[in-house]
């Protein structure tokens, strides 16, 4: 598979603070060569930025990967360390790990099955010039996929952060694309290490309605994700989708999503099987229309229903709402 033709940022940056960026990765080895092609090829000055890459127990070639991969960053002069985190299962105290360890007054973090674009670190730093700025959301894009799901997610544009951005509880980042400055956390707390999933929303509402810090959207700073591939990782995200609301619930208070009763899904499911399907089949025989069209509803419908099962199930465990410290914090910048 090959990424899109990155896209140059419409202005010339002119802001380059020191910049630590994190990934936490758990069994990455069929995305992390190409995670690890793309930091390389980041527009960013190298001796401005680290990378700290953070396996989380992975029993797969991740930590492989990722030894055979260090000479290659430091004979083009760019810090790079591989971390561990073991003690707790997590993809947020794999954060906190790499955040421990940063050295960067600015933190930028993406995810193991994500391909940054060249200038994305640049353009997710520029905001930052604002003093007031404490997190910046940068977008989230399908990387080309060739399955008929990964189409759909596509065409749904699932992980877009201009859906997270207007949520109408308070505007979030995804960290699959998310910079966050040092200090902010230094002020709220780092992530919550035993959350599983709805920590993104955590740490951004945390640093605006605690540490009254903006968050802003950088359009230009592009990261492509690699979309679920089957039914069984589909029905997964969606379900943690669920569960991430519920305990979003329990946290902030925020409104649970309304479960689809059996009686709409059946009748979304007649009509699409009646009115639909017909219409998109046409569509697509005439080559006037995706094949995904023709599967669009009781995709929804599937996802719906796993992430009603997710918000069912799930119950927040209580070490959950512990929250991590900076062992050292900055200095203040305000």
């Amino acid at each position: 598979m090959t990424a899109s033709k990155p896209v140059a940022p419409t202005h010339t940056p002119s802001y380059f603070p020191q910049v630590s960026v994190i990934v936490p990765i758990y069994n990455g080895e069929q995305d992390l060569p190409g995670l690890l092609n793309c930091l390389l090829a980041q527009t960013y000055p190298a001796q401005k930025v680290e990378y700290l890459l953070v396996d989380n127990g992975s029993s797969d070639r991740t930590p492989q990967i990722l030894a055979e991969a260090a000479p290659t960053f430091a004979a083009r002069g760019i810090t790079f360390k591989a971390l561990r985190e073991t003690d707790i299962q997590s993809a947020y105290a794999a954060r906190n790990t790499g955040i421990c360890q940063a050295t960067g007054e600015f933190l930028a973090f993406t995810d193991a099955d994500c391909y940054p674009q060249p200038h994305w670190l640049t353009a997710l730093m520029q905001p930052f010039q604002d003093a007031t700025v404490g997190l910046v959301a940068g977008e989230i894009t399908a990387f080309p996929g060739t399955t008929l799901l990964e189409h759909y997610a596509e065409r749904k544009r699932i992980m877009s952060q201009q859906d997270t951005l207007a949520h109408p509880f308070c505007p979030y980042g995804q960290t699959a694309n998310l910079g966050i400055r040092l200090q902010a956390l230094a002020e709220v707390g780092l992530f919550r290490p035993y959350l599983t999933t709805g920590g993104d929303a955590d740490i951004c509402w945390r640093i605006q309605q605690e540490g009254n810090w903006e968050i802003r959207y950088a359009s230009e700073a592009t990261v492509q994700h690699r979309h679920r591939q089957t039914l069984k990782a589909l029905y997964s995200q969606w379900y943690r989708y669920g569960t991430s609301n519920r305990y979003l619930h329990e946290l902030h208070g925020i409104k649970l999503a309304w479960p689809l009763p059996a009686k709409e899904r059946n009748r979304s499911l007649l009509r699409w099987l009646l009115k639909d399907l017909p219409r998109a089949a046409m569509s697509y025989v005439l080559g006037k229309g995706p094949a995904i069209d023709m599967l669009t509803v009781p995709l929804d419908l599937y996802c719906a229903r796993s992430r009603d099962q997710g918000q069912k199930a799930a119950q927040l465990p209580e070490n959950a709402r512990q929250k991590a410290k900076l062992a050292t914090p900055p200095a203040s910048s305000r």
